[in-house]
Protein backbone atom coordinates (compact mmCIF):
# COMPACT_ATOMS: atom_id res chain seq x y z
CA UNK A 1 0.00 0.00 0.00
CA UNK A 2 1.34 3.42 -0.98
CA UNK A 3 1.59 5.80 1.94
CA UNK A 4 1.33 9.51 1.22
CA UNK A 5 4.12 11.84 2.28
CA UNK A 6 2.64 13.09 5.53
CA UNK A 7 1.80 9.53 6.59
CA UNK A 8 5.43 8.58 5.96
CA UNK A 9 6.61 11.31 8.35
CA UNK A 10 4.30 10.05 11.09
CA UNK A 11 5.14 6.39 10.35
CA UNK A 12 8.84 7.07 10.77
CA UNK A 13 8.80 9.40 13.73
CA UNK A 14 5.51 9.73 15.66
CA UNK A 15 6.75 7.33 18.36
CA UNK A 16 9.98 9.33 18.67
CA UNK A 17 7.88 12.49 18.93
CA UNK A 18 5.89 11.08 21.87
CA UNK A 19 9.17 10.28 23.64
CA UNK A 20 9.90 14.02 23.75
CA UNK A 21 6.45 15.64 23.83
CA UNK A 22 3.03 14.95 25.34
CA UNK A 23 0.36 15.51 22.68
CA UNK A 24 -3.09 16.60 23.81
CA UNK A 25 -5.98 14.19 23.23
CA UNK A 26 -7.13 16.13 20.15
CA UNK A 27 -3.57 16.16 18.74
CA UNK A 28 -3.20 12.44 19.41
CA UNK A 29 -6.48 11.73 17.65
CA UNK A 30 -5.38 13.79 14.64
CA UNK A 31 -2.10 11.87 14.44
CA UNK A 32 -3.77 8.45 14.65
CA UNK A 33 -6.41 9.49 12.10
CA UNK A 34 -3.78 10.63 9.61
CA UNK A 35 -1.80 7.40 10.01
CA UNK A 36 -4.96 5.26 9.63
CA UNK A 37 -6.48 7.19 6.70
CA UNK A 38 -7.22 4.93 3.70
CA UNK A 39 -5.11 2.18 5.24
CA UNK A 40 -7.96 -0.30 5.83
CA UNK A 41 -7.83 0.26 9.58
CA UNK A 42 -10.98 2.39 9.36
CA UNK A 43 -12.93 -0.12 7.29
CA UNK A 44 -13.59 -0.36 3.59
CA UNK A 45 -16.21 -0.67 0.85
CA UNK A 46 -16.14 -3.68 -1.48
CA UNK A 47 -17.63 -3.30 -4.97
CA UNK A 48 -18.29 -6.05 -7.49
CA UNK A 49 -19.12 -6.05 -11.20
CA UNK A 50 -22.08 -8.37 -11.83
CA UNK A 51 -20.99 -8.84 -15.46
CA UNK A 52 -17.37 -9.97 -15.08
CA UNK A 53 -17.04 -10.52 -11.33
CA UNK A 54 -14.28 -7.92 -10.88
CA UNK A 55 -13.82 -6.92 -7.22
CA UNK A 56 -12.56 -3.58 -5.95
CA UNK A 57 -11.81 -2.53 -2.37
CA UNK A 58 -11.87 1.14 -1.35
CA UNK A 59 -10.44 1.90 2.09
CA UNK A 60 -12.26 4.51 4.18
CA UNK A 61 -10.77 7.92 4.78
CA UNK A 62 -10.41 9.33 8.30
CA UNK A 63 -12.41 12.55 7.66
CA UNK A 64 -10.31 14.36 10.24
CA UNK A 65 -10.17 18.09 9.53
CA UNK A 66 -6.38 18.05 9.96
CA UNK A 67 -5.79 15.35 7.35
CA UNK A 68 -4.52 16.69 4.00
CA UNK A 69 -6.24 13.86 2.13
CA UNK A 70 -9.78 14.48 3.39
CA UNK A 71 -10.59 18.10 2.56
CA UNK A 72 -11.39 18.14 -1.18
CA UNK A 73 -15.02 17.00 -1.02
CA UNK A 74 -15.83 19.15 2.01
CA UNK A 75 -14.28 22.18 0.31
CA UNK A 76 -16.37 21.74 -2.87
CA UNK A 77 -19.58 21.35 -0.88
CA UNK A 78 -18.77 24.43 1.20
CA UNK A 79 -18.00 26.56 -1.87
CA UNK A 80 -21.21 25.41 -3.58
CA UNK A 81 -23.36 26.31 -0.58
CA UNK A 82 -21.68 29.69 0.00
CA UNK A 83 -22.00 30.73 -3.65
CA UNK A 84 -25.77 30.68 -3.25
CA UNK A 85 -25.36 33.35 -0.55
CA UNK A 86 -23.32 35.97 -2.42
CA UNK A 87 -24.90 39.29 -3.34
CA UNK A 88 -24.32 41.65 -6.27
CA UNK A 89 -21.58 43.76 -4.70
CA UNK A 90 -17.79 43.92 -4.66
CA UNK A 91 -16.06 41.61 -2.18
CA UNK A 92 -12.81 42.14 -0.31
CA UNK A 93 -10.27 39.82 1.31
CA UNK A 94 -8.94 41.33 4.56
CA UNK A 95 -6.30 39.68 6.75
CA UNK A 96 -5.98 40.55 10.46
CA UNK A 97 -2.62 39.73 12.06
CA UNK A 98 -1.20 40.29 15.52
CA UNK A 99 2.30 41.31 16.70
CA UNK A 100 4.74 38.41 17.08
CA UNK A 101 5.14 39.20 20.80
CA UNK A 102 1.60 37.95 21.40
CA UNK A 103 2.13 34.51 19.89
CA UNK A 104 3.39 32.69 23.05
CA UNK A 105 0.40 34.02 25.01
CA UNK A 106 -2.05 32.92 22.31
CA UNK A 107 -0.43 29.49 22.06
CA UNK A 108 -0.91 29.04 25.81
CA UNK A 109 -4.57 30.19 25.65
CA UNK A 110 -5.72 28.92 22.29
CA UNK A 111 -9.44 28.51 22.79
CA UNK A 112 -10.24 31.92 24.30
CA UNK A 113 -7.69 33.93 22.33
CA UNK A 114 -8.52 32.35 18.97
CA UNK A 115 -12.13 33.28 19.70
CA UNK A 116 -11.00 36.78 20.66
CA UNK A 117 -9.21 37.10 17.30
CA UNK A 118 -12.43 36.13 15.53
CA UNK A 119 -14.64 38.42 17.61
CA UNK A 120 -12.43 41.51 17.39
CA UNK A 121 -11.94 41.12 13.63
CA UNK A 122 -15.70 40.88 13.08
CA UNK A 123 -16.63 43.68 15.51
CA UNK A 124 -14.07 45.97 13.90
CA UNK A 125 -15.44 45.36 10.40
CA UNK A 126 -19.08 45.65 11.52
CA UNK A 127 -18.57 48.81 13.59
CA UNK A 128 -16.72 50.66 10.84
CA UNK A 129 -19.04 49.40 8.08
CA UNK A 130 -22.01 50.80 10.02
CA UNK A 131 -20.46 54.29 9.87
CA UNK A 132 -22.17 56.32 7.10
CA UNK A 133 -18.88 57.76 5.88
CA UNK A 134 -17.74 54.22 5.00
CA UNK A 135 -20.75 52.05 4.08
CA UNK A 136 -23.61 52.80 6.47
CA UNK A 137 -24.78 49.21 6.36
CA UNK A 138 -24.23 45.72 7.78
CA UNK A 139 -22.15 43.62 5.38
CA UNK A 140 -21.81 39.85 5.18
CA UNK A 141 -18.56 38.48 6.61
CA UNK A 142 -16.98 35.03 6.40
CA UNK A 143 -13.90 34.49 8.60
CA UNK A 144 -11.36 31.68 8.67
CA UNK A 145 -8.70 31.21 11.34
CA UNK A 146 -5.24 30.09 10.22
CA UNK A 147 -2.45 29.51 12.72
CA UNK A 148 0.57 28.73 10.56
CA UNK A 149 3.27 30.31 8.45
CA UNK A 150 4.93 28.72 5.44
CA UNK A 151 7.50 26.83 7.53
CA UNK A 152 4.81 25.55 9.95
CA UNK A 153 5.78 28.18 12.51
CA UNK A 154 3.05 29.53 14.79
CA UNK A 155 1.48 32.57 13.13
CA UNK A 156 -2.22 33.04 14.02
CA UNK A 157 -4.24 35.31 11.73
CA UNK A 158 -7.77 35.74 10.43
CA UNK A 159 -8.79 35.70 6.77
CA UNK A 160 -12.02 37.63 6.12
CA UNK A 161 -14.17 37.93 3.03
CA UNK A 162 -16.40 40.97 3.48
CA UNK A 163 -19.11 42.12 1.10
CA UNK A 164 -19.00 45.71 -0.11
CA UNK A 165 -22.73 45.95 0.33
CA UNK A 166 -25.33 45.16 2.94
CA UNK A 167 -28.45 46.14 4.83
CA UNK A 168 -28.92 49.64 6.23
CA UNK A 169 -30.68 50.24 9.59
CA UNK A 170 -33.80 51.01 7.49
CA UNK A 171 -33.45 47.57 5.86
CA UNK A 172 -32.45 48.95 2.46
CA UNK A 173 -29.56 47.79 0.29
CA UNK A 174 -26.38 49.91 0.26
CA UNK A 175 -23.44 49.19 -2.02
CA UNK A 176 -19.87 50.50 -1.93
CA UNK A 177 -17.61 51.37 -4.81
CA UNK A 178 -15.09 48.78 -5.94
CA UNK A 179 -12.30 50.38 -3.87
CA UNK A 180 -12.15 49.08 -0.30
CA UNK A 181 -14.30 51.40 1.80
CA UNK A 182 -12.48 51.41 5.18
CA UNK A 183 -9.01 52.98 5.56
CA UNK A 184 -6.54 50.28 6.61
CA UNK A 185 -4.95 52.41 9.37
CA UNK A 186 -8.38 53.03 10.92
CA UNK A 187 -9.09 49.31 10.71
CA UNK A 188 -5.83 48.51 12.53
CA UNK A 189 -6.34 51.01 15.36
CA UNK A 190 -9.87 49.84 16.12
CA UNK A 191 -8.84 46.16 15.97
CA UNK A 192 -5.87 46.79 18.30
CA UNK A 193 -8.05 48.67 20.79
CA UNK A 194 -10.73 45.99 20.93
CA UNK A 195 -8.27 43.11 21.25
CA UNK A 196 -6.10 44.68 23.97
CA UNK A 197 -9.07 45.96 25.97
CA UNK A 198 -10.53 42.46 26.24
CA UNK A 199 -7.10 40.91 26.82
CA UNK A 200 -6.67 43.22 29.82
CA UNK A 201 -10.03 42.04 31.22
CA UNK A 202 -8.93 38.42 30.85
CA UNK A 203 -5.71 39.20 32.71
CA UNK A 204 -7.35 40.97 35.66
CA UNK A 205 -9.94 38.20 36.05
CA UNK A 206 -7.22 35.49 35.96
CA UNK A 207 -8.60 33.91 32.78
CA UNK A 208 -5.19 33.62 31.12
CA UNK A 209 -2.85 30.65 31.51
CA UNK A 210 0.76 31.77 31.88
CA UNK A 211 3.11 28.94 30.91
CA UNK A 212 6.78 28.89 32.06
CA UNK A 213 7.79 30.62 28.79
CA UNK A 214 5.69 33.66 29.74
CA UNK A 215 5.65 33.31 33.54
CA UNK A 216 7.14 36.80 33.91
CA UNK A 217 3.76 38.24 32.86
CA UNK A 218 2.28 37.15 36.18
CA UNK A 219 4.05 40.20 37.61
CA UNK A 220 1.67 43.12 37.09
CA UNK A 221 4.52 45.53 36.28
CA UNK A 222 5.81 43.19 33.59
CA UNK A 223 2.28 42.78 32.25
CA UNK A 224 1.64 46.53 32.09
CA UNK A 225 4.91 47.08 30.25
CA UNK A 226 4.05 44.26 27.83
CA UNK A 227 0.53 45.61 27.22
CA UNK A 228 1.72 49.19 26.75
CA UNK A 229 4.35 48.09 24.24
CA UNK A 230 1.61 46.42 22.20
CA UNK A 231 -0.42 49.65 22.17
CA UNK A 232 2.60 51.46 20.74
CA UNK A 233 2.85 49.09 17.78
CA UNK A 234 1.04 49.60 14.50
CA UNK A 235 -1.37 46.74 13.94
CA UNK A 236 -1.79 46.85 10.19
CA UNK A 237 -4.33 44.54 8.56
CA UNK A 238 -3.99 44.29 4.80
CA UNK A 239 -6.31 43.99 1.85
CA UNK A 240 -5.19 40.87 0.05
CA UNK A 241 -7.62 40.98 -2.88
CA UNK A 242 -10.55 42.91 -4.27
CA UNK A 243 -13.23 41.16 -6.30
CA UNK A 244 -15.36 43.09 -8.74
CA UNK A 245 -16.81 39.87 -10.15
CA UNK A 246 -18.37 38.81 -6.90
CA UNK A 247 -18.82 35.10 -7.65
CA UNK A 248 -15.11 34.30 -7.69
CA UNK A 249 -14.64 35.63 -4.15
CA UNK A 250 -16.07 32.41 -2.75
CA UNK A 251 -13.95 30.21 -5.02
CA UNK A 252 -10.98 32.22 -3.81
CA UNK A 253 -11.87 31.86 -0.12
CA UNK A 254 -12.34 28.13 -0.71
CA UNK A 255 -8.54 27.91 -0.93
CA UNK A 256 -8.41 28.95 2.73
CA UNK A 257 -11.44 27.36 4.41
CA UNK A 258 -10.36 23.72 4.34
CA UNK A 259 -6.65 24.35 4.05
CA UNK A 260 -4.40 22.77 6.66
CA UNK A 261 -0.87 23.63 7.78
CA UNK A 262 0.77 21.77 4.88
CA UNK A 263 -0.39 19.70 1.92
CA UNK A 264 1.21 16.54 0.58
CA UNK A 265 2.05 18.37 -2.64
CA UNK A 266 4.42 20.69 -0.74
CA UNK A 267 6.39 17.80 0.79
CA UNK A 268 9.31 16.98 -1.52
CA UNK A 269 10.97 14.11 0.30
CA UNK A 270 10.76 12.10 3.51
CA UNK A 271 13.53 9.99 5.03
CA UNK A 272 13.70 8.18 8.36
CA UNK A 273 14.95 11.37 10.02
CA UNK A 274 14.20 14.42 7.86
CA UNK A 275 11.39 16.01 5.84
CA UNK A 276 12.01 18.52 3.04
CA UNK A 277 9.20 20.74 1.78
CA UNK A 278 8.63 23.92 -0.21
CA UNK A 279 7.83 27.27 1.42
CA UNK A 280 7.08 30.68 -0.01
CA UNK A 281 9.52 33.37 1.01
CA UNK A 282 7.32 36.45 1.41
CA UNK A 283 10.32 38.80 1.39
CA UNK A 284 11.54 37.71 -2.04
CA UNK A 285 8.29 36.30 -3.45
CA UNK A 286 10.14 33.11 -4.40
CA UNK A 287 9.78 29.50 -3.33
CA UNK A 288 12.49 27.90 -1.23
CA UNK A 289 13.19 24.51 0.30
CA UNK A 290 13.01 23.91 4.03
CA UNK A 291 14.23 20.79 5.84
CA UNK A 292 13.24 19.82 9.37
CA UNK A 293 13.94 16.78 11.55
CA UNK A 294 10.80 14.63 11.48
CA UNK A 295 10.16 15.07 15.20
CA UNK A 296 10.28 18.86 14.82
CA UNK A 297 8.07 18.66 11.71
CA UNK A 298 5.46 16.69 13.68
CA UNK A 299 5.70 19.10 16.63
CA UNK A 300 5.08 22.08 14.37
CA UNK A 301 2.31 20.33 12.47
CA UNK A 302 0.41 19.27 15.59
CA UNK A 303 0.56 22.72 17.21
CA UNK A 304 -1.92 23.78 14.49
CA UNK A 305 -4.53 21.22 15.54
CA UNK A 306 -7.34 23.37 16.88
CA UNK A 307 -9.00 22.77 20.27
CA UNK A 308 -11.79 20.20 20.21
CA UNK A 309 -15.02 21.61 18.78
CA UNK A 310 -13.48 24.97 17.87
CA UNK A 311 -15.16 26.61 14.87
CA UNK A 312 -12.44 27.94 12.63
CA UNK A 313 -14.97 29.24 10.05
CA UNK A 314 -17.44 31.81 11.39
CA UNK A 315 -20.14 34.03 9.89
CA UNK A 316 -21.12 37.57 10.82
CA UNK A 317 -23.25 40.48 9.69
CA UNK A 318 -26.13 39.52 7.41
CA UNK A 319 -24.61 36.01 7.24
CA UNK A 320 -25.08 35.51 10.99
CA UNK A 321 -26.48 31.98 11.23
CA UNK A 322 -29.58 32.98 13.21
CA UNK A 323 -30.86 35.54 10.70
CA UNK A 324 -29.07 34.53 7.50
CA UNK A 325 -32.03 33.02 5.66
CA UNK A 326 -34.29 36.00 6.38
CA UNK A 327 -31.56 38.54 5.51
CA UNK A 328 -30.69 36.87 2.22
CA UNK A 329 -34.34 36.66 1.15
CA UNK A 330 -34.67 40.40 1.74
CA UNK A 331 -31.38 41.24 0.00
CA UNK A 332 -32.19 39.21 -3.10
CA UNK A 333 -35.60 40.88 -3.23
CA UNK A 334 -34.05 44.37 -2.91
CA UNK A 335 -31.33 43.62 -5.46
CA UNK A 336 -33.75 41.89 -7.80
CA UNK A 337 -31.80 38.69 -8.36
CA UNK A 338 -29.96 35.74 -6.90
CA UNK A 339 -27.16 35.06 -9.34
CA UNK A 340 -25.95 31.71 -7.98
CA UNK A 341 -27.75 28.67 -6.64
CA UNK A 342 -26.34 25.57 -4.99
CA UNK A 343 -25.63 22.88 -7.59
CA UNK A 344 -24.71 19.94 -5.38
CA UNK A 345 -27.44 20.14 -2.75
CA UNK A 346 -29.01 16.72 -2.22
CA UNK A 347 -26.36 14.81 -4.20
CA UNK A 348 -24.93 11.62 -2.74
CA UNK A 349 -21.19 10.93 -2.84
CA UNK A 350 -21.41 8.90 -6.07
CA UNK A 351 -23.13 11.77 -7.88
CA UNK A 352 -20.75 14.37 -6.46
CA UNK A 353 -17.65 12.45 -7.59
CA UNK A 354 -19.09 12.20 -11.10
CA UNK A 355 -20.21 15.86 -11.26
CA UNK A 356 -17.06 17.49 -9.85
CA UNK A 357 -14.21 15.14 -10.73
CA UNK A 358 -15.77 13.03 -13.51
CA UNK A 359 -15.14 9.86 -11.49
CA UNK A 360 -17.73 7.15 -12.13
CA UNK A 361 -17.37 4.59 -9.35
CA UNK A 362 -19.99 2.37 -11.03
CA UNK A 363 -17.87 1.90 -14.15
CA UNK A 364 -16.00 -1.43 -14.14
CA UNK A 365 -12.31 -0.90 -15.01
CA UNK A 366 -12.11 -4.45 -16.41
CA UNK A 367 -15.10 -4.85 -18.75
CA UNK A 368 -16.25 -1.22 -19.01
CA UNK A 369 -19.83 -1.99 -17.94
CA UNK A 370 -21.58 0.57 -15.74
CA UNK A 371 -22.86 -1.84 -13.15
CA UNK A 372 -20.40 -1.94 -10.25
CA UNK A 373 -22.36 -2.31 -7.03
CA UNK A 374 -21.62 -2.58 -3.33
CA UNK A 375 -20.94 -6.14 -2.21
CA UNK A 376 -20.17 -5.35 1.41
CA UNK A 377 -18.71 -2.94 3.93
CA UNK A 378 -16.52 -3.18 6.98
CA UNK A 379 -16.49 -0.51 9.67
CA UNK A 380 -14.09 0.50 12.39
CA UNK A 381 -14.50 3.18 15.01
CA UNK A 382 -12.75 6.46 14.05
CA UNK A 383 -12.55 7.56 17.68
Amino acid sequence: MNRNKIQQVFDYSYQKYTNHYAPSPVQERAAFSIMACKSGKLGCNINICPHCGHLETHNNSCRNRNCPCCQAVLKELWIDERKSEVIDAPYFHVVFTIPAELRPLILANQKILYSLLHDCSAKTLLELSADKKYLGATPGIIQVLHTWGQELNFHPHIHCIISGGGLTPGMQFAKSKAKFFIPVKVLGKVFRGKFLETLQKYYITNNLTLTPAIANLSNSYEWNFFRDSLYKKDWVPYIKETFNGFGNAIDYLGRYTHKIAISNSRILSVTEDFTTFTANDYRTGEKKKATLPNVEFIRRFLQHVLPKGFQKIRYYGFLNNRYKKKNLQLLFKLIGKQKFRALYSGMNMDQLLLEVWNINIHLCPECGCEGMRCAGRTFHNRN
